[in-house]
């Protein structure tokens, strides 16, 4: 972070455009605040300021630019806007503007006015806020307005407050359950205006009377908290009111900075130094606590069905790196195998959720070379890496990548840095990288099959029938054998590279599901329906045991958890929206979804049947209405016909 006085300047401020007399701060100029000679030069994109026909004297406008002209192309009749001398001593300037653009201008501001003498609670506290009326803000909090309300153009009234160095207000709102790291939804004028279909002059007045005149209302202001304001506004005690209120140092507005980028050299810059460093301890101290007491595994659990020796892999080696014990010279490197819908990508994106970072799917790796289109925008993962070095990347499917993909994908794993097109390299040895890919999904889906027949048949042998022992037989492991045999030749016939496999760290093996682990996709499946019907149509959805089952032998390997969803759709939705259409569902009723009982007899004969006769006799599901004597009535329902039975006329 540069400093200076005088003429001097300091780099981190540049963007948001604060100038207070001599000193300068360039890191603010993109938000624009300038203390010293006023200046307004947004202006010229926003077009007439005025709602009369003729515009009033206003100090240091500036000829409008091309975008009215854009806005209201058509025939010029001119009329003139009369201009002060800027302090630089210039003349005054004649520039002619549409007439056209007036019309707009004027209703634009007249919405703005009606708006204002309309204002609710919330907006109330926002003024309140605004303009440091301490009683006021009391009495709206007390009558239950929202704390945390927005303005309509995004923000709240602690940020108000905050940048308009009301630290009493802040202090009330704090006390009161304000959230310090809530971002800003407002971006500039102009995009907001895009945004919310407004006019841009509309926006602008709104921005300058209800949040503040002194920023540079081109830049973004999107993602900034009541503390990035406040560092802006330079207020030590509103800083330290936040900071002890729960403020994150550490938050990044939509550009990337945190509120030490914009903090002038002097008590606000040391205080937001010693708070970084202060969060940062309380916070891992935090996280080491909250996964002692809630472990990755148990969290991951929650989410994902079944899979427990993958759970079990991912964890061990997560831990090893937050606590760590891990190689610092290279990244972590994960490859997951298995079939289709059974659960990789899932478990990859649990994982970036756990660590706090976001799964980034990659397009584009390091950006176009020189000489070709859009060289100069860097690659989207060298970009992302270069943010948040730290990132857990996924490559979902890297079996199809090309082969120059795999040679960058070395580089990666190997050297933990990555060049881009334009010749940057970007650090990434702290980051978490998980590939998956369905390549020998058979294989390893037969051998599990092959391993939980053996299981079983060795569990019927034994005397003891308890259910514990049944349990254990759905806990297989994939022996050492069959990864070195079988598994690493298909690996290095399809990758063609012993260093691309030596640089990954674990290799993990996705099963395919038990049968209690199907019971549990089905009733997960169910219960999603039953939420839609309760929601949509007021109707109670229920389901016997049996159903379950059935629904269960619609599993397909090549498919995974998938084949249940479809399954559900196919044999359960289409009746209740083909009982629906046909208004045999009264809102309100409850429906039991039930085995046929003509084909219960099926599911207890399943075992001795063969494959081609379970096939013709499936087990019909039936829709019944459950009465209010609790006896059932079921529906007829017309089925539509099926496209193999319509013949077409040649």
């Amino acid at each position: 972070m540069g400093t200076g006085t005088g003429g001097g300047r300091v780099p981190g401020l540049q963007e948001l455009g604060m100038d207070m007399g001599e000193f300068r701060t360039p890191g603010l100029q993109e938000l624009g605040m300038d203390m010293g000679e006023f200046r307004v030069p947004w202006l010229q994109e926003l077009g007439p300021c005025s709602t009369l026909a003729r515009a009033p004297e206003l100090p240091f406008l500036v000829a409008p630019g091309p975008e009215l002209e854009l806005q209201y192309p058509g025939p010029a009749v001119e009329w003139c806007v009369r201009l002060r001398p800027d302090p630089t001593g210039h003349q005054k300037k004649r520039e002619s503007w549409t007439r056209r653009a007036v019309l707009p201008a004027f209703a634009a501001a007249l919405v703005y006015c009606y708006s204002k003498s309309h204002a609710s609670k919330e907006d109330a506290l926002l003024e309140a806020a605004r303009i440091n009326n301490v009683s006021e803000v009391d009495r709206l909090l007390l009558e239950g307005t929202d704390v945390n309300a927005r303005h309509k153009l995004g923000w709240t009234a602690l940020m108000v407050a905050a940048i308009n160095r009301n630290s009493s207000v802040v202090k009330i709102l704090l006390a009161a359950g304000a959230d310090p790291n809530l971002g800003d939804e407002f971006n500039s004028v102009y995009e907001t205006a895009k945004e919310k279909g407004l006019h841009s002059l509309e926006v602008l007045v709104t921005r300058e009377d209800d949040f503040n005149n002194r920023l540079n209302n081109r830049a973004s202001f999107k993602g900034c908290t009541a503390l990035h304001y406040a560092v802006l506004a330079d207020d030590y005690v509103t800083v330290k009111l936040l900071l002890d209120g729960g403020a994150s140092p550490l938050q990044r507005n939509e550009m990337g900075h945190t509120p030490l980028d914009y903090a002038r050299d002097g008590e606000v810059m040391k205080l937001l130094k010693a708070s970084e460093t202060k969060f940062q301890e309380e916070q891992r101290k935090r996280e080491l606590e909250e996964r002692r007491r809630f472990p990755l595994e148990q969290r991951l659990k929650e989410h994902i069905i079944g899979q427990e020796n993958a759970i079990a892999t991912v964890g061990a080696a997560i831990r090893r790196k937050e606590n760590g014990w891990y190689d610092e010279e290279h990244p972590l490197v994960f490859l997951f195998l298995g079939s289709s819908g059974i659960g990789k990508t899932e478990l990859a994106k649990q994982t970036a959720k756990y660590m706090h970072k976001d799964a980034k799917k990659v397009a584009k790796f390091i950006g176009s070379p020189p000489g070709y289109i859009g060289h100069e925008e860097g690659g989207q993962l060298t970009k992302k890496l270069k943010q948040c070095p730290n990132a857990v990347v996924l490559f979902d499917e890297v079996d199809k990548a090309h082969p120059d993909v795999l040679t960058i994908m070395l580089q990666l794993f190997d050297e933990g840095r990555l060049t881009d097109g334009k010749g940057k390299t970007i650090d990434c040895k702290d980051a978490i990288f998980i590939m998956t890919s369905n390549v020998a999904s058979d294989e390893i889906a037969q051998h599990a099959l092959q391993l939980r027949q053996e299981a079983l048949e060795m569990s019927r042998n034994r005397i003891a029938e308890n259910l514990d022992d049944v349990q254990l037989t759905d806990k297989i492991t994939i022996s050492k054998q069959f990864k070195e045999n079988v598994i690493r030749p298909i690996l290095k016939a399809h990758f063609r590279r012993d260093e691309f496999l030596g640089r990954i760290n674990e290799i993990v093996y996705f099963l395919p599901f038990c049968h209690s682990e199907l019971i549990q996709l089905v009733s997960k499946e169910l219960s999603f329906w039953a939420k839609r019907a309760k929601v949509r149509h007021n109707i109670t959805l229920v389901w016997d045991r049996e159903v379950m089952d059935v629904l269960a032998d619609g599993y397909n390997l090549h498919y995974g958890a998938r084949s249940i969803k479809h399954e559900v759709e196919r044999r359960v939705v289409n009746q209740l929206a083909a009982a629906y259409e046909q208004d045999l569902l009264p809102r309100g009723c409850t429906l039991r979804i039930t085995v046929d009982d003509s084909d219960k007899q099926l599911l207890k004969t399943k075992d001795s049947s063969s494959p081609e006769e379970e096939e013709k006799k499936a087990p019909t599901l039936r829709l019944e209405i459950v009465e209010k004597d609790s006896k059932s009535r079921k529906l007829d329902i017309q089925a539509p016909v099926s496209p193999d039975e319509i013949s077409f006329m040649l």
